[in-house]
């Protein structure tokens, strides 16, 4: 059984700057300027996490299947695996 992650963007937070979209247009769209995730249930990617992370209004949040949170991440920057 593959992990499974929750992603939820702050629309009135997010500033539409498109980051998110370029990096992970499998993950997300911009919706009237602002951020949509594709699906909000999605299989655990490392690009979810690091598109977290890059939100310059730190929009974007990501869950694991318990409820932890796992993006965006206190450090600065991507992710390095």
């Amino acid at each position: 059984m593959s992990e499974h992650w929750r992603i939820a963007v702050d629309r009135e937070a997010c500033l539409g700057s498109g980051v998110c979209a370029a990096t992970a247009p499998g993950h997300f769209r911009l919706d009237d300027g602002r951020s949509r995730p594709v699906e909000d249930d999605v299989e655990a990617d490392d690009i979810v996490l690091d598109v977290a992370d890059m939100c310059p209004a730190e929009a974007i949040t990501v869950h694991d299947a318990a409820g932890n949170r796992l993006a965006p991440d206190s450090d600065i920057g991507p992710r390095t695996a």
